[in-house]
């Protein structure tokens, strides 16, 4: 298999011909040429007006549901709905049935996974069936491909087992992965605590129950001397708490879902069920913060939080409807319309340089002779979004409807290639 990309604009601070437009020849997965030009025969020829190419991009944090959850999604639709959001790795989150916390659930994920247009990475669970307990098989796991540890959906509420996870972990440079929010914290809440939870007349969730955990979990990395990433941050004293951890050299990082950046509380007016997410939508001030935390290099990776959940989870009472939003299709769209004054370079490290630095990943780049691990977008590109034409197996995304800017093309991944017109 020959493929040409043609007049691609390439962004990748590793590769030579960073910020030129330049033809690119892969032959048999391997990057074979990259010149001004290149005439050559080709099986598939890939082109098109403001085309730019990158290192392919990482999600860490998205649920597959399979096994278990099969009628929400599979390995083969979420590895599909990744390829249309311009992923080459992702990681999926233990939440399955049985939940991932041991050496066969590991390899199931990744014997499975094989063969598709995507690398997969199984997260294995902190505890036994995420229920934070008593520490998993962690060592096993790591052998058998976890690529970090995490109990998921169910943040980790013992210090002391948390602690004891962060020690373990050491053994063999791993990260663990925790969404911040201490549940005894406002347990009841469906949206962020209030003005608008008031007027709605729904139970709220503060923020302080994320800024608890964000505050002892950095007090027991400080202790260990291990590495914790914090995803789906929404406050601002969250960030100023990360911030100062990095400043003393802890091995802190965190990431942000695109939902929190483009939508806010005030967009649950309507109990539009697909915009109840976890960590709930905050408002318009914590999204400025979040923005800014982009820019000045707090926030370190973007994370879809990708939950698809079938009609039946989403269409009913608020009250009762399933927590998460449908999100590895709309990342990039979201990302650039959200903050159209960011620069490609900027989204491209978020998405793909600082994630593979983080979790170990093995670097890719756009030059002669490397592997082809390469994202294709059109940054000045629109369009509507049809939830209906997901790859995933799901739909509920509160972006349907919504004329976005940003284009996903597709990837280049080895010897797989999923391209969209």
């Amino acid at each position: 298999m020959v493929l040409l990309i043609q007049q691609a604009y390439i962004t990748d601070p590793s590769s030579p011909f960073h910020e030129s437009r330049q033809d690119i020849l892969i032959e048999s997965g391997i990057i074979k040429d990259i010149q001004p030009r290149i005439d050559a025969r080709a099986d598939q020829v890939i082109d098109g007006k403001g085309l730019h190419g990158s290192p392919g991009w990482v999600d860490i944090f998205a649920q597959f549901a399979d096994p278990g959850y099969e009628y929400k999604e599979t390995l083969e639709t979420g590895a599909a709905a990744a390829a249309a959001g311009g992923y080459t790795d992702v990681f999926v989150v233990p939440n399955t049935k049985p939940v991932i916390d041991n050496k066969p659930q590991t390899e199931y994920i990744r014997h499975k996974s094989k063969g598709l247009p995507v690398n997969i990475y199984p997260i294995g669970a902190v505890s036994k069936g995420a229920e934070g307990k008593d520490l998993a098989e962690m060592y096993d796991m790591r052998a058998s491909g976890a690529i970090a540890f995490s109990d998921g959906l169910h943040p980790i509420q013992s210090a002391g087992l948390l602690m004891k996870a962060l020690q373990y972990v050491k053994a063999f440079d791993g990260v663990i992965i925790q969404i911040p929010d201490d549940k005894t914290v406002g347990a009841n809440g469906l949206m962020h605590e209030g003005i608008v939870s008031t007027r709605l007349g729904l139970p709220g969730k503060p923020m302080m129950a994320e800024e608890l955990l964000v505050a002892r979990d950095i007090k027991l990395v400080r202790y260990t001397e291990s590495k914790l990433h914090f995803t789906g941050v929404t406050s601002p004293r969250s960030l100023e708490y990360i911030r100062r951890a990095k400043e003393a050299g802890l091995a802190v990082t965190c990431s942000v879902t695109p939902y929190h950046l483009f939508f806010t509380d005030a967009d649950l007016q309507e109990y539009d069920t697909n915009l109840k997410v976890y960590p709930p939508l905050r408002t318009a001030t914590e999204v400025s913060a979040l923005k800014k935390a982009i820019l000045d290099g707090t926030i370190d990776c973007i994370a879809s939080h990708h939950q698809p959940h079938e009609f039946d989870s989403k269409v009913l009472e608020f009250e009762y409807a399933k927590n998460g939003m449908s999100g590895l299709e709309t990342t990039y769209a979201a990302l650039r319309t959200a903050m159209p004054e960011v620069p490609e370079s900027k989204w491209v490290e978020l998405l793909s340089i600082n994630p593979r630095k983080i979790f170990g990943l093995e670097p890719a780049s756009l030059q002669k002779g490397a592997k082809a691990s390469i994202t294709l977008f059109e940054p000045d590109a629109s369009a509507t979004i049809d939830a209906k034409q997901f790859k995933s197996k799901s739909n509920n995304s509160a972006f349907n409807g919504k004329t976005l800017t940003g284009k996903v093309r597709g990837i280049v991944n080895g010897v797989h290639t999923s391209i969209t017109p």
